[in-house]
């Protein structure tokens, strides 16, 4: 058990594709435990057990969550595994260690990287055509803008160009005041951002305005549009099949810690 998470998640390839790509199934470890449960802390948290066992994080923390539904998550990806334990297929695995290794230290500069996405808002950033892309992102993208002004106070700007804009100071403010303080929200909401390109989606998803597969839809307008004039491309496909199992995890933690 000691070094399990250095050995498994510390190095592993930054890209699951690439990994995959490169052949990486007779680098991965084999499966060690018979069954992953979850099970009472003695901080007051859920910890993830193999075979009773306690896991750390690769900062030799203990691998729990603040609820036992959200243990139970985590310990059924690694119930799932097969004869090799895979990173790139415990998405909820990797995010509860970047929140409990990183997030926790490092709040204040998390919370400030998602302020700073509403500086530059994906659905603040409009096309000018064609026509149908501009419908897509209005039907997409103006129900986020209207949430964002009405429930959090916060009247953003949309542009035409690809030219920086400036928002209201008032506006991001007000929007920044929605940012979780509680580690694992944070560190969900943050994912959420990161992924979509939108501080706005992860606040209306933490915030209950929609959900996450809606969120998820509205940051792929661009993606998707291209996909069905040109065609889809194999490895930008299997780029969004990957984030998108990262926003389901992400979308779980905020289900799980409301």
């Amino acid at each position: 058990m000691r070094d399990i998470f250095e050995e498994i998640f510390l190095n592993e390839p930054l890209d699951p594709m690439k990994s995959a790509q490169r052949s990486m199934r007779s680098l991965l470890r084999k499966r060690f435990y018979e069954k992953s449960t979850a099970g009472k802390a003695e901080n007051g948290a859920y910890s993830v057990l193999l075979d009773g066992k306690p896991v750390r994080t690769p900062s030799r923390n203990l691998l729990a969550a603040p609820a036992q539904a959200l243990a139970e998550a985590i310990s059924a990806e690694w119930q799932a595994q097969g004869e090799h334990i895979d990173p790139a297929s415990m998405p909820l695995t990797r995010l509860s260690n970047s929140i409990i290794d990183g997030v926790a230290v490092n709040r204040k500069d998390v919370a400030a990287e998602v302020e700073k996405y509403l500086g530059s808002d994906l659905v603040c950033y409009r096309a000018g055509q064609p026509e149908g892309l501009v419908a897509r992102q209005g039907e997409l993208w103006d129900p986020v803008l209207k949430f964002a002004h009405e429930k959090l106070g916060a009247l953003f700007l949309v542009t035409k160009t690809i030219t920086y804009l400036d928002q209201p100071p008032g506006a991001i403010a007000s929007a920044a005041a929605a940012i979780p303080h509680d580690i694992w929200r944070l560190g969900a909401v943050s994912t959420i951002t990161t992924l979509t390109g939108s501080a706005l989606l992860a606040l209306a998803v933490s915030e209950r305005f929609m959900d996450g597969e809606a969120a998820w839809k509205a940051s792929q307008a661009d993606e998707d549009w291209q996909f069905e004039k040109w065609g889809e491309d194999e490895e930008a496909l299997a780029r969004q099949v990957r984030r998108h199992a990262e926003m389901q995890a992400a979308v779980t933690v905020l289900a799980l810690t409301a």
